[in-house]
C-alpha cells in the first residue's frame, strides 16, 4: 500500500478550506481523526498513571541506611531482612507491651496475689522476678484475657509498607557478642511476636503459644560476616554467607542477608516455599509438619530495635544507648503456661500433643555462648555452602 494511502480524507463543511479542516481537527477532538489522537491521550496519560501507581504503591519499602551511636557499622550494614508470609496473621510485636497485656504466675497462680513487694513491671525491671520460682524459669508470663477470645494485641504490628518499620512498636533485640581472642564477633538478631500459631497436622492445629522468640546469628571475623543461622522450632539451619540472598537494591544491596519468616509459626528460613521441618537441621518440600514462607510485607527489624553488648563470662546485658537490660536477663517464659487437658480452652490431645504449649524462654537462653554458629544443643552442626534443604 502507498504511504499516501494512508492518510485520512475527510469532508469539508460548506466554505470550509482544507486547511481550516486540520485545524479543526486539532482543536475538535470529536472529529474521527481528532478522537482518535484524543483516544491516544487518554490512554497515555493513564499508562502514566498506572505506572506512577505502581511505583508508589506496590514496590518494596524504600530502606534507609542506618547509623546507630555505640553500635559497630558492620552489625547494620549486614543486618536481616525478613519477609513475612503472605497469609501471615501474627506480625512482630513490641516487647514492653507483651509485659502490660500479661502477669507473671506459677503453677497458674498469679503472683500479684502472692507477692506484694512485685512492682508493676516493665522491661527495665521485669529482671526482678528471677527471685521466685527456681530463679525465674517456673515463672509464666500469663495472659491478662482468654487467648481464645483473639484478643487483638496478639496480631502484632504490620511493617509500614514505606519504611519496613513496625511503627511504635520495638520488636527487636539485637545483641552483640565480641571475642576479641578469636577476631570474632557474634550478632543475634532477636525477633518477637506476640503469638506463634502452630502447624496443622492431619486437620489439627499444635503447638500454639503465647510470646514468640526467634533469631538469625552472624558470625563475624573481623567485621566480615562468615556464616548466618536460622532458628527454625526445636532446631534450625546455617549457610555461608556468600550462599545467601541479598537485598537486590537500595542502600544496603548485595550487603543485607533476606531471611523468610514462616507463616503463624515465625521459624526462619533462606528460602521461600514449603518447609518440612520433621527431622531437624534438614528441611523439605514435602512431609507432615509444613511451615509456609514467601515474599509478603518487607520487615527491616533494626529499625525499631534494642541493641545489647553481651559479656559472656559474667552472662550480662549491657544496654546500648539505654536499652532496658531487665528484659534480656529475666529467665522466666514469655507466654502462658501449657493449659492442662482438662481446661476447658484446651482441646483434646492427638496423640499426645496438644494445641497450646508453654510459652517460650528468652533471648537469654538461646545458646548465646556458642563455639560454632549452630546451638550447643548436641545437634550436629552443618554450615551449608549452596541454598537448599
Amino acid at each position: 500500500m502507498d504511504i499516501h494511502e494512508k492518510e485520512p480524507l475527510v469532508e469539508l463543511e460548506k466554505g470550509e478550506s482544507p486547511r481550516a479542516v486540520r485545524s479543526r481537527e486539532r482543536w475538535m477532538p470529536w472529529t474521527d481523526t481528532g478522537l482518535a489522537i484524543f483516544y491516544k491521550i487518554i490512554l497515555s496519560v493513564a499508562a502514566i498513571l498506572l505506572l506512577g501507581y505502581n511505583f508508589c504503591c506496590t514496590t518494596r519499602p524504600r530502606l534507609v541506611a542506618t547509623q546507630v551511636e555505640g553500635v559497630p557499622q558492620f552489625v547494620l550494614d549486614y543486618a536481616p531482612l525478613t519477609y513475612l508470609d503472605t497469609a501471615e496473621a501474627y506480625f512482630p510485636s513490641d516487647i514492653s507491651a507483651q509485659i502490660t497485656y500479661t502477669h507473671p504466675a506459677i503453677n497458674g497462680s498469679s503472683m500479684h496475689e502472692d507477692e506484694d513487694e512485685i512492682p508493676t513491671l516493665n522491661t527495665t525491671n521485669l529482671h526482678i522476678l528471677n527471685k521466685y520460682g527456681e530463679n525465674g524459669t517456673n515463672i509464666y508470663l500469663t495472659s491478662n484475657s482468654d487467648i481464645t477470645s483473639s484478643p487483638s494485641w496478639l496480631t502484632g504490628v504490620v511493617p509500614n509498607s514505606t519504611t519496613g518499620k513496625t511503627s511504635n512498636a520495638i520488636s527487636c533485640a539485637i545483641i552483640i557478642y565480641p571475642k576479641p581472642s578469636l577476631s570474632v564477633t557474634d550478632v543475634f538478631y532477636f525477633y518477637f511476636y506476640a503469638y506463634n500459631q502452630g502447624n496443622t497436622v492431619f486437620g489439627r492445629e499444635l503447638g500454639d503459644h503465647i510470646g514468640d522468640w526467634e533469631h538469625n546469628m552472624i558470625r563475624f571475623q573481623d567485621g566480615v560476616p562468615q556464616a548466618m543461622w536460622f532458628s527454625q522450632h526445636n532446631n534450625g539451619q546455617a549457610f555461608t554467607y556468600p550462599s545467601l540472598e541479598k537485598l537486590h537494591s537500595g542502600p544496603g544491596r548485595g550487603k543485607r542477608p533476606i531471611n523468610y519468616s514462616a507463616r503463624g509459626s515465625h521459624a526462619n528460613y533462606a528460602t521461600t516455599g514449603k518447609h518440612d521441618h520433621t527431622i531437624p537441621d534438614l528441611n523439605l518440600p514435602n512431609g507432615f509438619i509444613i511451615d509456609y514462607t514467601s515474599e509478603g510485607a518487607l520487615w527491616d527489624p533494626v529499625l525499631n530495635a534494642y541493641f545489647y553488648n553481651y559479656n559472656g563470662s559474667t552472662n550480662t546485658f549491657e544496654g546500648i544507648n539505654g536499652a532496658p537490660e531487665g528484659a534480656m536477663h529475666y529467665r522466666g517464659h514469655w507466654g502462658d503456661e501449657q493449659y492442662p487437658i482438662e481446661d476447658p480452652r484446651q482441646p483434646d490431645s492427638f496423640f499426645g500433643f496438644v494445641k497450646y504449649v508453654s510459652g517460650p524462654t528468652g533471648p537469654q537462653d538461646k545458646y548465646l555462648e556458642r563455639g560454632d554458629v549452630c546451638p550447643g544443643n548436641g545437634i550436629p552442626c552443618f554450615v551449608r555452602d549452596r541454598l537448599g534443604p
